[in-house]
């Protein structure tokens, strides 16, 4: 039997489990698709079995598959890289409506949720997560273990570096094919900030037009 796994049993997994169970039931294959969980609170979460992680792997599988869905981008890391040490493969989580023009390349164990727009000429890194609303313009480069929160707006020309999280309703302004903006390794844009110009790696900046955040 096909094992598949949603990695995280709390709020994101919650809401990715649906769409993967959406993909499997279209695919004319046997699967079991169950929540693994470190620290599961319940054995059964939305009337989907929980497993540690080393109780899924002990099951007998013809092969076995793992979506993490978990926001925090460096615990998330781990997990990949413990999961590939494992020899599981990864699978992308993609609601049907979203929308995908020309020219769009993503790594390894995406998740895309619903209304998510990647229009054209765009290459994203492995293990992205793009929320609800989000969407991606023409011409961007996106890293590894990218987390974009609900409704953020990526405009063109706009490279973001691996392990960024862009905040719900984060606006990030345009940038140009000769300057594109860039969004540092690490960083965090806060929630509805407006990005005017390139945020330096491992920088926290909030507000319209963001600034970094002050540390007290």
């Amino acid at each position: 039997m096909k094992r598949v796994a949603i990695f995280g049993a709390s709020g994101c997994g919650r809401g990715v489990l649906p769409l993967a169970r959406k993909q499997l039931e279209v695919s004319n294959q046997e699967y079991k698709l169950v929540f693994v969980d470190d620290q599961p609170s319940s054995s059964v979460v939305n009337g989907h079995q929980v497993l540690t992680y080393s109780e899924w792997l002990s099951q007998p599988a013809s092969s076995r598959h793992i979506n993490i869905a978990i926001a925090n981008s460096v615990i998330r890391e781990k997990l990949v890289e413990r999961s590939m040490s494992d020899g599981v493969q990864f699978f992308e989580v993609r609601a049907s409506n979203v929308v995908e023009l020309d020219d769009v390349k993503i790594g390894d164990g995406a998740i895309l949720c619903p209304f998510v727009t990647l229009t054209s000429n765009i290459r994203i890194g492995k293990h992205f997560h793009a929320n609800i609303y989000s969407y991606v313009e023409h011409d961007c480069v996106i890293g590894d273990y990218v987390t974009f929160a609900p409704g953020v707006k990526c405009n063109g020309n706009i490279h973001i570096e691996d392990h960024a999280y862009i905040g719900s309703g984060a606006v990030i302004k345009q940038g140009t094919p000769d300057r594109p903006l860039v969004i540092g390794r690490g960083a965090v844009v806060g929630m509805g900030a407006v990005v005017t110009k390139s945020v330096p790696p491992n920088t926290t900046v909030v507000g319209n037009p963001a600034r970094p955040m002050n540390k007290s």
